[in-house]
């Protein structure tokens, strides 16, 4: 799985084709490669990203997260 954190927009997560999506109203299966997430916190249609980003002034770094499915990490040692 990848986050993709656009330079003054939204976070982009490649979904590998589908996601569930959960609320207290329920739950529903998309089928979209990508999903893109608010970050701004002036969507209109939370937590989804609808644009607004492009005219509420927001501004914040380009960043990538990778998940390597097959990655195991040491435990956090106190």
């Amino acid at each position: 799985m990848k986050l993709e954190f656009r330079e003054n927009g939204p976070i982009v997560i490649e979904t590998g084709g589908r996601y569930v999506f959960r609320t207290a109203e329920g739950e529903r299966v998309v089928e979209k490669p990508r999903v893109s997430l608010c970050r701004c916190g002036g969507s209109g249609n939370k937590p989804f990203c609808d644009g607004t980003h492009k005219t509420n002034g927001f501004t914040a770094p380009a960043a990538v997260i990778e998940f390597d499915e097959g990655l195991v990490l040491d435990p956090v040692k106190p």
